[in-house]
C-alpha cells in the first residue's frame, strides 16, 4: 500500500463525529521512556491516527500525565481524546474525572467511558441513585465531556446487561468498547453476542485487544499483522492497539494506510487456523483470569 495513502476515517456511531480507524492505546504509553511516549503520540497524530485512549488508573496516572504533556502546544486540537473512570458512585466518578482532566491538561474530554464493566453488579451500581452516571451527566452539562460510553473485557453477557440497564433507565450510550479479535470470534464471543446489536443501534464500537494484549501471539496461530487486520476488518469505528515503540507504531500505520478489509475467504481461512487454539479462552486471559482486572486488585477504585 502506498505510503501516501491516508489512514481511513470511520463514523463514530450516531455522534456525528468521525475518527481514525486505528487508535493509540493508553496503557502501553507508560512502558517506554517519557520522551519516547511523547514521540509516539506526536508521530501517530501526524500520520492521521487521532483517536487517543486512556484511563484514570493506568500506571497510577502516568499514562494520562504523559498524554497531557504530549497534547500541549496545539496538539490537543488535533486529537479525539478519550479516558475512562473506575468509580461507581457519583463522588468517586467526580473525583476521578477531575483528576483525569488535570493530568490530561484539558478542560474537556471528547469521550468518557465507565471502565471495567466486569461484574454483574456494575450496571446496577452505575445507574443507581447516587451512582456514577449522575456525576457524568452533570459533567456533560458543564461541558467537561461530549460523549459517554463504557468498556469491559470479561463477558458479553455483562455488556448486554449494561445495555439493557441503560435502556430501562431511558439512556443510550454513545460508544461501547470490548475485545474483538481472532480468538474472541470462537469463544464467549463479543463479536457474535454484542457487536451486531451495537451496529444495529448505531453505537460507536471501539475494538480493543486485537492481539490479546499480547497473549494471542503466544499461540502462534496468527501473526501480529494478521491479528490487527482481522480486528480492523470488523464493523467497528476504531481498533485500539497498544503501542510502546515507534517500530510498533510504524507497523500499525503501514497496515492502516489505505486499509482494505479481509475478504470473506481470507477471514474464513484465518478463523479456521485459529479455532483449535481458541478453545476454552486460554489465550484470552482477560476473560479466563483476573490478569487484567485492576478493580479487583484495587476495589477502592470503585468508591
Amino acid at each position: 500500500m502506498s505510503s501516501a495513502a491516508p489512514i481511513p476515517r470511520r463514523p463514530l456511531g450516531r455522534t456525528g463525529e468521525s475518527v481514525s480507524c486505528l487508535g493509540v492505546g493508553g496503557f502501553h504509553l507508560s512502558m517506554p521512556s517519557q520522551p519516547e511516549a511523547l514521540r509516539i503520540i506526536h508521530a501517530a497524530i501526524d500520520a492521521g491516527i487521532d483517536f487517543l485512549d486512556n484511563c484514570w488508573s493506568y500506571a497510577e496516572g502516568e499514562s494520562e500525565r504523559r498524554m497531557g504533556l504530549a497534547l500541549r502546544g496545539g496538539w490537543r486540537n488535533r486529537a479525539f481524546l478519550m479516558t475512562k473512570i473506575d468509580g461507581r458512585t457519583a463522588a468517586a466518578a467526580t473525583a476521578q474525572l477531575e483528576q483525569s482532566l488535570s493530568r490530561l491538561g484539558t478542560d474537556h474530554l471528547d469521550l468518557l467511558q465507565f471502565h471495567e464493566i466486569i461484574r454483574d453488579s456494575d450496571p446496577d451500581r452505575i445507574f443507581a441513585a447516587g451512582g456514577a452516571l449522575e456525576a457524568v451527566l452533570r459533567a456533560r452539562e458543564q461541558g467537561k465531556l461530549r460523549f459517554i460510553g463504557f468498556t469491559g473485557h470479561k463477558s458479553p453477557m455483562i455488556h448486554r446487561k449494561m445495555l439493557r440497564t441503560a435502556a430501562a433507565n431511558g439512556f443510550r450510550f454513545d460508544t461501547v468498547q470490548m475485545p474483538l479479535n481472532v480468538m474472541d470470534a470462537h469463544h464467549d464471543s463479543f463479536e457474535k453476542l454484542v457487536l451486531p446489536e451495537l451496529v444495529a443501534d448505531e453505537v460507536g464500537v471501539l475494538g480493543m485487544k486485537p492481539m490479546g494484549d499480547p497473549f494471542i501471539l503466544d499461540s502462534h496461530a496468527a501473526s501480529a499483522v494478521e491479528c490487527l487486520h482481522y480486528a480492523m476488518s470488523l464493523p467497528v469505528s476504531v481498533t485500539i492497539t497498544g503501542i510502546d515503540a515507534i517500530r510498533i507504531l510504524d507497523q500499525a500505520i503501514a497496515i492502516g494506510r489505505g486499509f482494505q478489509p479481509l475478504t470473506a475467504a481470507e477471514r474464513a481461512a484465518l478463523l479456521a487456523r485459529t479455532a483449535s487454539a481458541a478453545k476454552g479462552g486460554r489465550f484470552e486471559r482477560y476473560k479466563s483470569s483476573q490478569h487484567f482486572d485492576s478493580t479487583v486488585k484495587h476495589p477502592e477504585y470503585l468508591g
